[in-house]
Formats: C-alpha cells, structure tokens, sequence
C-alpha cells in the first residue's frame, strides 16, 4: 500500500478500496448529516453492503481506467475522500469530487488531496480538463475550487433534483496549462497550508 502525505499534520491520502468497506461505513456514519447536505454519498452508503459495493464500483472503474477513489486519513482515522467520479483519457476530461466529515473540517485536507490527484491526472495521465460540479449553496466546495485556480464556467440551474429540492449546479473547470502556471507560481512562493 502507499499513502501520499498531505502536510505536516500526520494526514495523508491513500487508495481507498473494498476491503475498507467496514472503515468506509463508519466514517459515513459519523459525517453522515454533513457529508449530505450538498452530496448524495450517505444515501447510497447505508449498510456494509452498499458500502463495499459502492467501493468495488470504484475498483471496477480503476481496472477500466475510467474512475478512481482515495480517502484521506488523519491520525490514522479516515475523515473523508477525493474521486474522480469520471476519467476520460481518449478525451482528456475528468470529473474530480470530494467528501468530509465535520471533524476534519478547516485543516484544508480538501484543497491539498484535490492538488494530488489533479497533479496525477496532468502529469501522469495527461488529462487536459479537470471539471468540479458543485451545488450553488455548497460555499466550502466553492472555496475549495477557487483556492485551486479553477474558473467559473457557468451554472446549470436546477440541474439536479436532491432530496425534495431541485439544486443550481456551478461548472468549474481547470485546463492543464493553467494547473501547470498556477503549480509554478507556487513553488516561486514560500508553501502556505491551504483552506
């Protein structure tokens, strides 16, 4: 197994993958309320089977190449995770998401696991195209999406119905060029924690 450290604070990222469906399960337990105000994770994770069923789904789509998963842990407890919900080589376009319970809120695990794995998806498998879709009222990911230099490309209004309620959905996208200036821009600057 590897893990990608994400700062000086002991967290980390790692693979996130079925035989964690127990640890899975239980950090959905404890962010259940939070994690699904804007994002529909609790409701498809409710027992142990949906949960080692949605991580097999996301095992399935690293084998195909067309997805992929990772959970950040923090002192050794899994507080929450980034995906790529869609992977598209041929095109170069993926959809990134992420998820967290309150605890590990404002410690800005988000913004530096998105950074890792959009710095995989660039540099590695030469992805042109990050997307972010978020829902309108969801701020945190929005300030998340802003701290990583994506642009605003528009707003889907009430693209997704949620729980009752249809949702506006912000499309916020970054482009490899501008990935690769805002990384270099960086690295010409002292390293701030982010979030």
């Amino acid at each position: 197994m590897y893990a990608t450290p994400l700062g000086d604070d002991e967290a980390e990222l790692r693979p996130l993958e079925p035989w964690q469906a127990d640890e899975f399960l239980a950090h959905i337990d404890r962010g259940r309320d939070h994690i699904g105000q804007y994002v529909p994770l609790p409701d498809r994770v409710s027992d142990l089977e949906s949960s080692r069923s949605f991580l097999q789904a996301y095992a399935d789509r690293a084998a195909a190449d067309t997805g992929r998963i990772w959970g950040i842990w923090a002192d050794d407890t899994l507080v929450g995770g980034v995906l790529f919900r869609t992977l598209d080589v041929t095109t170069g376009c993926a959809e990134a998401g992420c998820w967290l319970e309150p605890s590990a809120v404002g410690r800005g695990l988000v913004t530096r696991a998105v950074g890792v794995i959009i710095d995989w998806a660039v540099g590695t498998r030469g992805i042109h195209r990050i997307e972010w879709r978020v829902a309108s009222e969801n701020k945190p990911s929005i300030a998340v999406a802003r701290r990583l230099g994506m642009t605003r490309d528009g707003v889907l209004r009430e693209a997704v119905p949620y729980r009752g309620a249809r949702q506006d959905i912000e499309l916020w996208s970054v482009l490899a060029p501008e990935w690769r200036a805002v990384r270099q821009a960086n690295s010409e600057t002292p390293h701030q924690p982010a979030g």
